[in-house]
């Protein structure tokens, strides 16, 4: 029984790595770790990105059994919020965990905030400007240790039922257009982000095919890739991942795919390694890459913004019950 309860213990614990990591690559500098030892975050919120007229700033506290058996700690502050509308806001964050009991929650919990503000501030006139929240993030710890800590998340594989799409065989399918993103450089480790359009698990061969042309590419340390195709037949995702020997970066490259649902494109990330130990740094790097370049080719909205509040008016129809 100790060893069950441990290893809950565990997946909750590398599931709220997995969620932090993704959230703080989506919203940049609006995410902030007040406490890491204690799970301690908070989140600025606001009507509207370039124009914000209501904010408002949720603090969270993840206890160690969430997401599996215990709902977040939190607290909404804005001194705009009070009575019938803050119960109001309140039940419907309730509702959304109860929905999706056992899984993350947070990315919801957000969306549902900034759709309240935005009803809001669209339907009655604001009486004051309320007070932006500025809080400044802790620096986040490098423990090298983390580097062997991570579970493997290598063992997402397709279903044996699609692997003949993998067989050599003739085809006129051409080779996808790749893109090449920025890259990004810490203490010697370089990582740099490469995209292409795929509707096939053939496209997905043949972009590596190609990439690994490249003498500079096929050099680098490791090269992940994530992609999702969306089967409309099936109304459900193929999709897959590969570490290539920097374990769990291919699993979290993915959850960045699920979390900003993202359709028929692949990414890879290449890291050259420069002799030092970044921690979880590394992955914060992969994600960052990642996220960049499907932003620059309109993979999301203009603003990561405005393509989240898209997202939640259409989530349910998309995620049912089990989300995956």
């Amino acid at each position: 029984m100790a060893d069950l309860s441990s290893a809950e213990d565990e997946g909750d614990l590398q599931a709220q790595i997995e969620e932090i990591e993704a959230l703080s690559s989506i919203y940049g500098d609006e995410w902030c770790v007040i406490d890491e030892a204690s799970r301690i975050f908070c989140i600025q919120i606001s009507n509207d990105l370039e124009e914000p007229k209501l904010t408002a700033c949720l603090q969270i506290i993840l206890p160690p059994d969430y997401p599996t058996a215990a709902p977040p700690i939190y607290q909404i502050n804005a001194a705009w919020l009070r009575g019938s509308e803050r119960a109001k806001l309140a039940n419907s964050l309730e509702d959304l965990y109860v929905e999706h009991a056992g899984e993350s929650i947070l990315y919801l919990w957000v969306e549902k905030i900034r759709e309240f503000l935005v009803e809001k501030s669209q339907s009655s006139e604001t009486v004051g400007q309320p007070e932006l929240v500025h809080m400044t993030a802790e620096e986040e710890v490098d423990d090298d240790d983390d580097e062997e800590d991570v579970p493997d998340y290598g063992a997402l594989k397709m279903n044996t039922e699609n692997a003949h799409l993998f067989m050599d065989h003739t085809n006129d399918e051409e080779i996808p257009p790749i893109k090449h993103g920025n890259p990004i450089t810490d203490r010697r480790s370089t990582f740099q982000p490469h995209l292409a359009p795929v509707v096939t698990p053939r496209q997905v061969k043949m972009v590596l095919e190609k990439l690994y042309e490249n003498k500079k590419i096929a050099s680098a340390t490791h090269n992940i890739y994530a992609y999702r195709i969306y089967c409309e037949d099936k109304h459900s995702f193929l999709q897959d991942c590969e570490d290539d020997g920097e374990t769990a970066a291919g699993g979290r490259l993915l959850h960045l795919l699920q979390i900003l649902d993202v359709h028929n494109v692949m990414v890879v990330v290449s890291r050259w390694y420069g002799g030092i130990l970044l921690g979880p740094d590394r992955f914060k790097h992969i994600n960052n890459c990642a996220r960049n370049i499907l932003v620059e080719e309109g993979y999301t909205a203009s603003t990561v913004r405005h393509m989240l509040l898209k997202l939640l008016q259409t989530y349910s129809k998309k995620y049912p019950a089990e989300i995956h």
